[in-house]
């Protein structure tokens, strides 16, 4: 197991061999390569962790495209939303979800 420090600073190559170990889908790899460096570990997880304890469930958002910190900080900038606010963002980010893995089926 590599920290994600360590993981940031890794060669290209290096790092999409270590990533395509967890899912071989090439695009997937390249995307979660790409997206570095990533946050800081401790961060993410107490953002995370703030977030199911003030909504009541896991965050949701389109990751593909952003970077780590660009997802860090609309975790970090939703946290201030009340509920109706983030009901219809997470709204929102499911649909974005949805339709692009319906981009990918339905070409």
């Amino acid at each position: 197991m590599v920290q994600v420090t360590e993981f940031n600073a890794l060669p290209a190559g290096e790092a999409r061999s270590l990533v395509a170990g967890c899912l071989g889908a090439p695009r997937w790899v390249d995307e979660v390569v790409a997206a570095r460096p990533y946050a800081d570990a401790e961060r993410l997880r107490a953002a995370n962790a703030a977030y199911e304890a003030r909504f009541g469930h896991v965050f949701l958002i389109r990751a593909a495209g952003r970077s780590s910190e660009e997802i860090l900080a609309e975790l970090e900038r939703r946290l201030a939303n009340d509920d109706a606010t983030e009901r219809e963002e997470t709204v929102t980010a499911l649909r974005d979800i949805a339709l692009l893995r319906l981009e990918k089926v339905v070409g």
